[in-house]
C-alpha cells in the first residue's frame, strides 16, 4: 500500500512548489516509485509534478469533490506507487468561506501527516512560535515536520534549529538562481520552456539529503482508497479534446475519469491549424491562454472551418468559451475573429480578476443535468453579449446567487467556469 504525505506552507509563496518538486524528483532518482497531487483548482503546477515524477498529477479538491471521489482518486495515485506526495494550496487553514476545502481538511480526511514548509527570511528564534501556532491551531491536524526554507546563512539556519529542535527535517540556503517566470495566470507552463528538466534536476539536488528523504518515508502514511468513484459523466461516447499551449487547462482527474466510464478521447491542436475529429460524438475546448495566440488562431482556417462545421455538441471551458465567441481583443485593443459559434465578444484589454468558487445548477439542455462544483479564474472580460439561452445558474461558494454563466445556442455551448466534478 503505498503511504502519502502532505506538503504544505503558512502562505503562498513560501516555496512549497519548489521543494515539492524536489522531493518528487530526489526520490525517483532513489528508486522510490512516487506520484503526486495538488490540492484544490490548479492547472499549472501539477504539470511540473507530472515533469518531475513521469506519472500523471490528480487535483484533490475537498469543497468540490467528496470524500468517496477524492479516496477513487488516491486509489489511482497509489497504484504503482510507494510515495504519494500531495502538495498543498496557498496557506495550510485557506479555503473557501465557511466551507470545507482547505489543505487542512485534506490532510484530516486522508489521515495524513503535514510537513511545513517554511519561509525562514526576516525571522530567526520567532519561527518556532509560528510553528507552535500552526501546529496546534487544530487538535485533529498532524504537523509532523518543517522544512526550513530561504535560511540565509550557516548561523541563521543555526539560529533555527535550536529554536525548532527536532522538528527540523530539512534546511535550505536562500537560492534565487531557481525561479521559474511567471504571467497573468500563474507560473509559465511546464511545457513553455526547454530548460524544465535540468530545473527540476537542479530541485532535487537542492532536497537531495538522504537522511532528511528517509525520515520523509518514516513519516507518511498509509493512503486511504477507495473504488473508482465516477467525477462527471462524458461529454459523448467519443469526444475531440483541444490540446497545445493555448488550450492547456483540462483536468487529467476528469480525462480519465471519461475514459474509465468507456468514453474514447482523441486530441487535436488549434495551434497546429488541426481540426477536431469530426465523427467525435463532441468537441471539448478546454481554458488556457488564447489570448496570447489570439491572432494566429484567428489565422487558422482548418481549425475553424472543422469547428464550426462539426455536427456534434462543443463545449468551451474559459478559454475555449471565449474562442467560440465572435472575436477575442488581445491586450493591445486589437480584436481577433473567432470562430463565431456564440454571439460573444471578450476583451483582454481592460484586465479584471474573476477568482472563486462556483456552484452551478444546468439550465438549459447542456452536456450535463446534475448541480455541478467549479471554478473561476481569469482576467478577461465580456465585451458584448448577444440573444443566446443562459448555461448555467450560479453561486459562490457560500451560496450567494451570482448572474447565470455561459451560454448555449443549439449544440454549441460554454462558460468561464472550470468544472472540477459534479456534486455529491
Amino acid at each position: 500500500m503505498a503511504k502519502a504525505i502532505v506538503v504544505a506552507a503558512p502562505s503562498s509563496r513560501s516555496g512549497k512548489t519548489l521543494i515539492t518538486l524536489g522531493l518528487l524528483r530526489a526520490f525517483r532518482n532513489a528508486g522510490v516509485r512516487v506520484a503526486s497531487a495538488k490540492v484544490g483548482p490548479d492547472y499549472i503546477d501539477p504539470r511540473f509534478h507530472e515533469a518531475a515524477t513521469g506519472r500523471a498529477c490528480y487535483n484533490l479538491d475537498p469543497w468540490a469533490m467528496s470524500t468517496g471521489q477524492i479516496t477513487g482518486l488516491t486509489a489511482e495515485l497509489a497504484r504503482g506507487a510507494d510515495l504519494v506526495i500531495i502538495e498543498g494550496v496557498m496557506g495550510l487553514f485557506d479555503g473557501p468561506r465557511g466551507a470545507k476545502g482547505s489543505t487542512a481538511d485534506l490532510a484530516v480526511m486522508l489521515d495524513l501527516p503535514v510537513i511545513f514548509t517554511l519561509d525562514s527570511r526576516h525571522q530567526a528564534q520567532s519561527a518556532a512560535a509560528l510553528v507552535h501556532g500552526f501546529a496546534s491551531y487544530r487538535k485533529d491536524l498532524d504537523v509532523a515536520g518543517v522544512i526550513l526554507n530561504r535560511t540565509a546563512s550557516e548561523r541563521h539556519e543555526l539560529l533555527l534549529r535550536e529554536a525548532l529542535g527536532e522538528q527540523v527535517l530539512l534546511a535550505l540556503r536562500n537560492d534565487g538562481t531557481l525561479a521559474w517566470p511567471s504571467r497573468h495566470l500563474g507560473l509559465v507552463q511546464a511545457q513553455e520552456n526547454r530548460d524544465l528538466e535540468a530545473f527540476v534536476e537542479a530541485a532535487a539536488l537542492r532536497v537531495n539529503h538522504r537522511a532528511a528523504l528517509e525520515r520523509i518515508l518514516d513519516l507518511a502514511r498509509p493512503l486511504a482508497t477507495t473504488d473508482f468513484a465516477p467525477l462527471l459523466p462524458p461529454l459523448g461516447a467519443t469526444i475531440a479534446v483541444a490540446r497545445d499551449d493555448a488550450f492547456s487547462f483540462a483536468y487529467p482527474h476528469l480525462l480519465d475519469s471519461w475514459q474509465r466510464q468507456g468514453a474514447i478521447l482523441s486530441v487535436f491542436s488549434p495551434l497546429a491549424d488541426e481540426a477536431p475529429d469530426a465523427a467525435a460524438e463532441a468537441v471539448f475546448l478546454p481554458g488556457g491562454y488564447p489570448e496570447l495566440h489570439a491572432g494566429r488562431i484567428a489565422a487558422n482556417s482548418q481549425f475553424l472551418a472543422g469547428l464550426r462545421a462539426h455536427r456534434g455538441r462543443i463545449y468551451g471551458e474559459c478559454g475555449g468559451y471565449m474562442v467560440l465567441g465572435e472575436s477575442l481583443i488581445d491586450s493591445n485593443g486589437m480584436s481577433h475573429a473567432m470562430a463565431g459559434l456564440l454571439p460573444l465578444s471578450t476583451s483582454f484589454a481592460k484586465r479584471r480578476l474573476h477568482l472563486g468558487y462556483r456552484q452551478l445548477e444546468p439550465l438549459a439542455a447542456g452536456p450535463w443535468t446534475a448541480r455541478l462544483m467549479a471554478h473561476e479564474f481569469h482576467y478577461s472580460t465580456i465585451a458584448t453579449e448577444g440573444d443566446a439561452e443562459p448555461l448555467f445558474n450560479a453561486r459562490d461558494a457560500a451560496g450567494n446567487a451570482l448572474p447565470n454563466m455561459g451560454l448555449r445556442r443549439d449544440r454549441v455551448m460554454g462558460s468561464y467556469a472550470h468544472v472540477i466534478a459534479e456534486a455529491r
